[in-house]
């Protein structure tokens, strides 16, 4: 099963419909509410509806009410935290050092492993090198989120 179809698996088991819409704009890729989530027809990869769908989870988990107005801060600390539950659910410690133990050197190569967008895999990298500083270590890994992504395994 891929990250995808577990997700979208994990969202039924909510009582969470997942569906494709016809959106308007192109710079939506979907929405979450009423036990609802809702893709763009228009994403091309597994990845970008990984990353999508990861999201919007995440705003069923996290979020409460209308939060479409990012100009009001509580819903822009809404959106940042569905924003953290995806990195955690679909990246997370544990994800870059199976990309590192799975041969993953490169930033690609390490989205493709996850199954998620460079974006996605970027975004986090910064959200968790704002959490835990240039690096983090993580039982017998230290990962490095600074100049460049990297994991060192002690032995």
């Amino acid at each position: 099963m891929t990250k995808y179809e577990e997700l979208v698996q994990e969202a039924y088991d909510e009582g969470v419909e997942t569906i494709e819409y016809g959106f308007e704009s192109d710079r939506i890729k979907g929405l979450y509410g009423d036990n609802l989530i809702a893709l763009s027809k228009g994403l091309q990869s597994n990845a970008e509806k990984t990353s999508i769908v990861a999201e919007e989870l995440g705003h069923y988990y996290t979020t409460v009410g209308n939060i479409i107005d990012q100009k009001d801060i509580s819903n822009r600390k809404q959106e940042h935290r569905a924003r953290v539950w995806a990195y955690d659910k679909v990246v997370g410690l544990q994800g870059l050092i199976d990309a590192f133990e799975a041969g993953c050197r490169s930033r690609q190569e390490v989205a493709e492993k996850l199954e998620i967008t460079e974006q996605l895999l970027t975004d986090a990298l910064a959200y968790y090198k704002a959490k835990y500083g240039q690096y983090v270590r993580c039982r017998q890994y230290t990962i490095i989120f600074e100049p460049a992504i990297g994991i060192i395994k002690k032995f």
